[in-house]
């Protein structure tokens, strides 16, 4: 029987025989792991997700986050699955060990991800949008920075988000207000409101580590007058202790259609004009800083969508086995025919099957993404090396918005196999719909994600990519031939 999240056989598939995921542990930088590892964390993976997360999923949605007196409270239940996530690795599982990770392949952590995502991906967002900002700081900060923000990052005591969006700045973030002011000593007073921030506020951690995009004074309009600050909830000292509050007070939740364990705020800084933030890599790279955890948070959103679709079919699949409803399609007329499960019933079937084969898919598309990313990271020559990150770069909000809008699709056909019950929340489906469907819009929705593909992917580097791309298709069909 199944876990009602995944098909783990159809991953390791995909890991073992078509990705090929020996051809990593043969490297350097994986040389470590083995395919009895792989196997063993997958393993470890399902039993987390089914045993801790599963049960958080429902009991989060329906106590949500809550707001009073100017703190955030996350569903009482996500407390101690979160502490298991973290004490057990997978927060930063992909991570080097030199900065606390396992030093994970992607393609296997997108795996063990995927399995997370499809049990709750709303819990899921807390580690993954701290392991993305510390990435931020790990790449891009400055010794003294990483001591003080980094690590704590990593283990999960500190949370981290992504502030970029405004009342007045969506899309067009180039239209910011935000402002940051230098002081004497270097560092810089930041001033504005930030909207629709996710894990902006919330009690899992002892402080918030935000990445803040700003406009220092006098900098020009328009993104490439942008920089990006380190920006804590609370300061910590030269010792590593907390100390006063920053001034970043949270000014409401948004009560939304879904994902309603995740806390989703409203931040203003400096308000009191007391919020201090430091400078991340050099002044006006902050848009340039802020994609690299913009696409890594691309390809969380597209295991989102797969994660949420595997379960949704996994679901449908298994009641239309049990639902006994009508009698054959060739019995109609035979009044003496019993009734039979509703798999059997065409319809039924051939939704099944469509269902299915794009969840297939969809895994396929995620996992070759991860595996492109690993290829880049093992290359020991700079021209392989730009290929596989042409490849990952192209495929990238190809992955977003593919996944997401699949998962939509797959998320409501679920709910029309179960027809009547699954409108109603005794059972999953009607959730898993609810939830997915922000994947198709954070993180730059879905039309952005076209924009991206068409006007910059495509065209880049004379479309090289896109014929490196071909060329893998094309020697892989030559190898199935």
């Amino acid at each position: 029987m199944g876990n009602g999240l995944v098909n783990v056989r159809d991953q390791k598939f995909l890991l073992f025989e078509q990705m090929g995921i020996d051809k990593l542990f043969k490297s350097r930088k994986y040389g470590e792991y083995t395919l009895d590892d792989a196997a063993m964390m997958l393993g470890e993976a399902e039993k987390l997700a089914v045993n801790v997360m599963v049960p958080t999923y429902a009991e989060g949605d329906r106590e949500g986050c809550t707001f009073a007196d100017g703190k955030v409270k996350t569903p009482a239940c996500y407390h101690e699955a979160y502490a298991k996530i973290c004490e057990a690795g997978w927060n930063c599982a992909a991570r080097d060990p030199e900065v606390g990770g396992q030093g994970m392949p992607l393609l296997l952590f997108s795996a063990c991800a995927e399995l997370f995502n499809a049990a709750n991906f709303s819990l899921m967002m807390y580690p993954g949008l701290t392991c993305g900002a510390a990435a931020l700081i790990e790449k891009f900060g400055s010794e003294e920075q990483k001591k003080k923000y980094m690590s704590k990052m990593y283990a999960g005591e500190y949370g981290g988000t992504m502030c970029l969006t405004e009342p007045g700045a969506g899309s067009d973030v180039g239209a910011l207000r935000t402002k940051a002011v230098k002081q004497g000593d270097g560092t810089y007073k930041i001033t504005g409101t930030k909207m629709f921030i996710s894990s902006g506020d919330h009690d899992l951690c002892s402080n918030n580590i935000h990445a803040v995009l700003a406009r220092i004074e006098g900098d020009p309009a328009g993104t490439d007058g942008i920089s990006i600050f380190i920006v804590p909830k609370i300061r910590v000292n030269d010792d590593g202790s907390l100390g006063s509050g920053n001034d970043v007070l949270t000014g409401n939740i948004e009560h939304k259609m879904g994902i309603k364990g995740s806390a989703t705020c409203t931040l203003n800084f400096g308000e009191n004009d007391d919020c201090v933030g430091e400078l991340l890599g050099r002044e006006r790279q902050g848009m340039a800083i802020m994609f690299h955890m913009m696409n890594e948070a691309r390809l969380e959103v597209g295991m989102q969508g797969l994660g949420h679709a595997s379960a949704a079919f996994e679901h449908a699949r298994d009641y239309a086995r049990e639902r006994i409803q009508s009698r054959a399609i060739w019995d109609m007329t035979n009044p003496e025919a019993r009734a039979v499960p509703i798999i059997e019933h065409p319809d039924v079937r051939r939704s099944l099957l469509w269902m299915k084969s794009y969840v297939e898919g969809i895994r396929a598309l995620n996992y070759y993404v991860a595996f492109a990313f690993d290829r880049a990271e093992i290359a020991e020559d700079e021209v392989e090396k730009k290929k596989w990150r042409g490849i990952l770069e192209l495929l990238t909000p190809v992955c977003k918005a593919f996944s997401s809008d699949k998962g939509v699709e797959i998320c409501s056909l679920a709910i029309d196999i179960y027809g009547g019950y699954g409108y109603c929340s005794e059972y999953p489906v009607e959730q898993y719909l609810r939830d997915v469907k922000i994947a198709c819009i954070y993180e730059g929705t879905n039309a952005i994600q076209a924009l991206d593909l068409v006007g910059r992917k495509l065209t880049r580097d004379r479309g090289q990519a896109l014929k490196n791309l071909f060329a893998e298709i094309g020697s892989t069909a030559a190898r199935a031939a």
